[in-house]
């Protein structure tokens, strides 16, 4: 779907940028109209490198010049340059960088944070108008042939993705075999309520590409053969907004597009069941036991398919392009990660699954640290970057696969950083089973009994083992993962602590406030 104007090579003029930049982006936006008569201008979504946004975007003759966080004049400056130039030359002047363009996917330069890994799944974002479908669809090619494609994404044996899906890290083919067979009407949830704010992977495919997830949702709903697709985000957010701007897009397109649902900014709602609660009107979010799973008893009794943008997202990739997906992988596609933690600006970036964690810290330019803490909120503590990015490996490691790698550096005590996540786990659990909700507090209080010179590490690791074997969901088991890991790789910081020292003097500063 393109403009007039962009078809006859006339000036293009984006603006990227997500939910955490709307207010800068809004009004380069706003400059860009005013300073135009006769380019396009098109506000875009995020590209997943913040330190860069908003980003100013101008294309011309194939060509596409970069301004990463510009100040108004120089928007209003380059708009006159581009209008009064005759080829893509005339932006050299203040340009980061000028890429040859193909008009399909954001280009990317050779240096800078868009360089890093690959950009399948991301690669409209940054690019299109969010709330645009794309130009190809796959439900075509799912209606065609469901049972070819239901075939091929067995055989690749593409996994779920992300702490909200339903099949994390387990083949979806499987998961949507189960929900057909089973009684009742199927439904699909789109889940893209993530409350874990280090986790920008979801909500930059919403905000970036919200066309082709609702695209990839229909064409999904038609393979499991579901009667109802619900997508269902925070209130008030971005997210939000942008679904329901692509899903009414997408119905006048094609007739028909999921329904949008919202649900609280709270990090458990996030979870699978707990988000098929929300979706009921309960007040009270409260995870479900497992079995039965969702696929044959979720939403309103009903078998309901749970997946992340980033899954649907990877299987569209998958079926219009199967060659890049390696079946004998043991996690076939690439993963979407975000890069946070002690680093100027976070970077969400796409690599191969076969890819080092290195590769993805080097959007934040930053690859030596003390310690990283990987799967999110209740991530793994490791301290190196050499583990691959597959689920298998990751797992193997004690690591979390939720697609967010937090790097810390000297100054970071180990200690104060997993108990003020054990802290935030008795806090927020959602009180169902006792290793959770009793688990939690007492694992709080043995790292706080750590402070007072009792370090009672084999009640700790006992503790951990029973709340991983034995939570009913992976809330309570991620939370003991936390503090298992660190202990690993930190007994001696841990033993520091009992004798008053914290060898990197943040609990010391923190107690002298």
């Amino acid at each position: 779907m393109t403009t007039s104007n962009e078809a006859v090579g006339g000036p293009v003029v984006r603006v990227a940028g997500g939910s955490s930049h709307r207010t800068d982006v809004s009004a380069v936006v706003d400059a860009a109209r005013e300073a135009t008569e006769t380019a396009t201008v098109r506000e875009t979504g995020p590209t997943g490198a913040d330190a860069l946004e908003p980003l100013l975007l101008v294309t011309m003759a194939n060509k596409t010049a970069f301004y990463a966080t510009p100040s108004l004049d120089t928007v209003r400056n380059v708009i006159h340059a581009a209008e009064s130039g005759k080829s893509a030359d005339a932006l050299a002047d203040g340009a980061d960088a000028i890429v040859e363009s193909d008009g399909t996917r954001l280009p990317v330069p050779d240096e800078g944070p868009l360089r890093v890994g690959r950009r399948r799944v991301l690669g409209r974002c940054g690019w299109v108008d969010p709330t645009e479908p794309p130009t190809e669809s796959v439900l075509d090619a799912v209606s065609d042939d469901p049972e070819s494609v239901r075939a091929e994404i067995h055989r690749i044996g593409l996994l779920g993705r992300g702490r909200g899906d339903a099949r994390a890290d387990r083949p979806v083919a499987e998961g949507w075999a189960t929900a057909r067979k089973a009684d009742g009407d199927t439904v699909l949830v789109v889940n893209a309520n993530d409350a874990d704010e280090r986790n920008r992977t979801d909500s930059t495919l919403v905000e970036g590409d919200a066309g082709g997830v609702v695209d990839a949702a229909m064409a999904v709903a038609h393979l499991v053969e579901a009667a109802d697709v619900i997508m269902y985000a925070q209130t008030g957010s971005m997210a939000a907004e942008r679904l329901s701007a692509a899903a009414s897009r997408y119905r006048d397109a094609y007739g028909d597009a999921p329904q949008v649902a919202v649900g609280p900014e709270r990090y458990i709602a996030g979870e699978p069941t707990m988000a098929l609660e929300s979706l009921e009107g309960n007040d009270r979010l409260e995870a479900r036991l497992r079995p039965p799973g969702p696929e044959t008893h979720g939403l309103y009794g009903r078998p309901t398919v749970i997946h992340t943008p980033r899954t649907l997202l990877q299987v569209r990739e998958a079926i219009l392009r199967p060659e890049e997906f390696d079946a004998d992988d043991a996690d076939p596609g690439t993963r979407v990660v975000t890069v946070t933690g002690d680093v100027d600006s976070p970077a969400t970036v796409e690599l191969t699954t076969g890819a080092p964690l290195r590769a993805a810290a080097a959007a934040v330019d930053r690859t030596e640290t003390k310690m990283a803490i990987v799967g999110g909120q209740f991530g793994g503590v490791t301290r190196h970057l050499d583990h691959t990015l597959s689920a298998p490996a990751l797992s193997g490691s004690n690591l979390g696969t939720e697609g967010v790698i937090e790097l810390f550096g000297d100054d970071r005590c180990a200690l104060a950083t997993v108990g003020s996540r054990a802290r935030f786990a008795s806090e927020e659990n959602c009180g169902r089973c006792v290793p959770c909700r009793e688990g939690t507090t007492q694992l709080t209080d043995l790292l706080r009994d750590i402070y007072a010179g009792d370090y009672d590490d084999d009640m700790l690791r006992e503790l951990t083992r029973t709340m991983q074997n034995t939570s009913t969901c992976d809330f309570g088991r991620s939370a003991a993962r936390t503090v298992e890991t660190a202990m690993a790789a930190f007994e001696a910081e841990f033993e520091a602590h009992t004798h008053g020292r914290c060898p990197t003097g943040q609990c010391d500063a923190q107690a002298g406030q």
